[in-house]
């Protein structure tokens, strides 16, 4: 439909898309990628790079992302910054929001325009709305439930799509890992990207490390792998005894979507085996608060999440501040913690729990990615440290 012009010659775009909350609250903006509609959590992610790694970080599923930088889509897609390992599952996000039109892509290694891109994926988006209003509004109110909708006729029922965000339960009590994690045991080799190279291959591994996939990010693994590890990956309900029948110098807890008291339900028993077994353990986001509940903690639902790249976090056990790349929603909380847990990292925007250890076995865990994908890589020392423990831990076998 073409665009109404008055007698002015003002020329006004016919609203195609809406952000419906959970309030009744409406926001009209114009659609892009995928038609139709989805419910989720409206969050905010002030990185102001790597909304592709954004997108398909199986992290993000049940969520609709608000980008607060203005210009996304400008440097377009590629088949190689893709974060989910499962491309079966769910691609992550179900929904984003921008503030502007996606231009042209300006970048040599883009392959696809980011709109054609979302229609491939399915994941709905919409621009044109003032995402500064949103993201105040999530900061005084929290992040709200909501339908965001895509029709290029600009036709909505407008009463059923107000019903569906507000029966929508929320992410509370929701275990969305199923729908991100792999269906069977893999074997990973791929080592991280090099300008003018692209991706490696691990061939002479000192280790071999098996990754539970409770949503798991490429990049965690490519680390993994340049860190000397042959790396399994096996599905997030595999048992405990699987595990250990896989040999492994150590275990690696992934990160995830949903709420990790829901996980763990089936996810906690098999890390307290693990932990019980003296087996290097270290766990990153929904690994983390996983670990923390089998510890003896507990987690809680944050106000408006850590959702960036340009995260502050204390190391309390070198006293150096890093700049890290954060993704959650829920977190662990340290007041819960028991004595034998040493709280290792800690966030200067709020003080939130960001890292624990245990004193007494070699089992550690942070909430933020320390993979880079996207956002700074202050934090890839952590790969060594789980190195560093599974060595130790051969040396004291031998």
């Amino acid at each position: 439909m073409s665009p109404k012009q008055d007698d002015s010659g003002w020329i006004e775009r016919k609203p195609t898309a809406l952000l419906v909350l959970a309030d009744g609250t409406v926001l009209e903006g114009f659609g892009l990628g995928a038609t139709g509609h989805a419910v989720g959590e409206v969050c905010f992610n002030t990185a102001m790079t790597g909304y592709e790694e954004i997108l398909t970080d199986p992290s993000y599923a049940g969520q609709i992302i608000t980008f607060t930088f203005p210009h996304i889509g400008n440097v377009g897609t590629n088949e190689e910054d893709i974060e989910t390992v499962n491309l079966a599952a769910t691609p992550g996000a179900c929904g984003a929001i921008l503030r502007t039109d996606i231009t042209e892509p300006s970048n040599f290694r883009a392959t696809r325009h980011l709109d054609q891109w979302l229609k491939a994926r399915g994941v709905i988006a919409l621009c044109g709305i003032d995402t500064r209003a949103l993201t105040a509004l999530i900061r005084e109110k929290g992040m709200p439930n909501a339908v965001i909708a895509h029709e290029p006729s600009g036709k909505f029922d407008l009463d059923k799509l107000k019903k569906e965000a507000r029966e929508w339960p929320g992410l509370v009590g929701m275990d969305l890992v199923p729908k991100v994690t792999s269906a069977q045991r893999f074997s990973w080799d791929e080592t991280s990207w090099q300008w003018g190279k692209g991706y490696g291959r691990q061939t002479s591994p000192e280790f071999h490390v098996v990754a539970v996939d409770y949503g798991v990010k490429r990049n965690i693994l490519r680390l993994l792998a340049d860190a000397g590890c042959k790396v399994t990956v096996v599905p997030a309900k595999t048992s405990a005894d699987d595990i250990f029948a896989l040999k492994p110098d150590g275990v690696f807890l992934s990160n995830g979507p949903g709420d990790p008291a829901a996980t763990g339900e089936y996810a906690v028993p098999v890390i307290k085996k693990l932990i019980d077994s003296g087996t290097p353990t270290f766990g990153i986001c929904l690994g983390h608060q996983m670990l923390g509940i089998a510890l003896g903690g507990r987690t809680m639902k944050m106000h408006q999440g850590h959702h960036g790249a340009n995260h502050p976090v204390k190391d309390m056990t070198t006293g150096k501040v890093e700049i890290t790349s954060m993704n959650h929603g829920f977190a662990v909380d340290k007041d819960s913690l028991p004595k034998n847990v040493e709280q290792t990292h800690v966030s200067l925007f709020d003080g939130s729990n960001c890292g624990i250890a245990l004193k007494d076995r070699p089992v550690f865990s942070v909430q933020y990615h320390p993979e880079a994908s996207p956002g700074p890589r202050d934090s890839h020392y952590l790969f060594t440290r789980f190195v560093e423990l599974m060595r130790a831990r051969k040396a004291q076998a031998a």
